[in-house]
């Protein structure tokens, strides 16, 4: 018997047992495997930049939840300064009309929400101007005068 001989038999023999245990119900798919590693073979410098494209995706995400992060605390001093500064109004007796309090009322809520939302968010600089927001719109409805000093 020749080495061809041999070569084409054993082949032809790899050949259906390979195909046999492919069909067969069993957890092993050698053709399948095969052509898994032949096509990371063939696209490894593909899944290479992919990955690289991953690595640089996740951090551009990272780095844009930062940013938003800081836009957000940045939008809340704001509206923690218009609350602060709304009080301080009130308190050197300057008069406001109802629809000024509705609108700080609304900023109260914004704030107080996004203070709710972010518990690491330092909110403990305006606690006391809210209560005396709300306190004069409270005797201020009761008594239906604004815009007078209180």
């Amino acid at each position: 018997m020749s080495i061809a001989e041999i070569i084409s038999c054993g082949g032809g023999g790899v050949l259906i047992l390979l195909t046999l245990i492919q069909v067969m119900p069993l957890k092993v798919n050698p053709w399948s495997a095969i052509a898994k590693a032949l096509g990371r073979a063939i696209n490894a410098e593909v899944l290479q930049e992919l990955e690289k494209v991953k690595a640089t995706q996740q951090e551009t995400q990272k780095q844009l939840s930062e940013r938003v992060q800081v836009e957000d605390e940045r939008n809340a001093d704001a509206q923690r300064e218009k609350i602060l500064h709304f009080n301080v109004e009130l308190m050197r007796k300057l008069p406001h009309t109802r629809e000024d309090f509705i609108e700080i009322l609304a900023v109260i809520d914004f704030y107080e929400d996004y203070c709710k939302d972010h518990e690491n968010y330092k909110n403990n600089r305006a606690v006391y101007a809210v209560k005396n927001i709300k306190r004069v719109y409270e005797e201020r409805l009761e008594e239906n005068d604004f815009c007078k000093a209180e």
